[in-house]
């Protein structure tokens, strides 16, 4: 398998994840509820839609490589809760595992020298750092 053919498949795993982020975002944002609702509703929305954002990249530049980009979502649980808290360890998993995705697909970007994809990774993963950030500061 080539550099470009593995790079394609992490960027497949990343769009795929990218689908199950958007899901559970827009669900958590749907279920949070009381006091919570006021901050974290517009952070979860917020959050799809900087999947969706993240997705369109990934998708451009797997049709750039000469891919097909996957149409289905990771298939990692989304637990549903009403649980602000969870939501927020379960959204922070989510970064987490994204921004590990994000760092392999830079190291495989770099090794094939095109450094206008691997700008646009760069600032994707450096968004999912943020969050991890913001998670973080939102757990009790």
């Amino acid at each position: 398998m080539s550099s470009v053919d593995m790079l394609i498949e992490k960027l497949n795993q990343a769009l795929a994840f990218e689908l199950r982020a958007i899901n559970m975002y827009a669900h958590y944002a749907a279920y949070v509820n009381g006091i919570h609702r006021i901050h974290l509703n517009p952070l979860f929305t917020t959050e799809a839609t900087e999947s969706i954002q993240h997705a369109n990249i990934v998708r451009g530049a797997i049709v750039k490589l000469g891919g097909i980009c996957v149409t289905e979502r990771h298939d990692s649980e989304i637990v549903h809760t009403e649980n602000y808290n969870e939501m927020l360890k379960f959204a922070l998993d989510t970064e987490k595992y994204a921004s590990e995705l994000y760092h392999g697909i830079l190291q495989s970007v770099e090794q094939i020298g095109d450094d206008e994809l691997f700008d646009s990774i760069e600032g994707i993963y450096f968004s999912e750092l943020r969050s991890i950030e913001e998670m973080r500061m939102l757990i009790q």
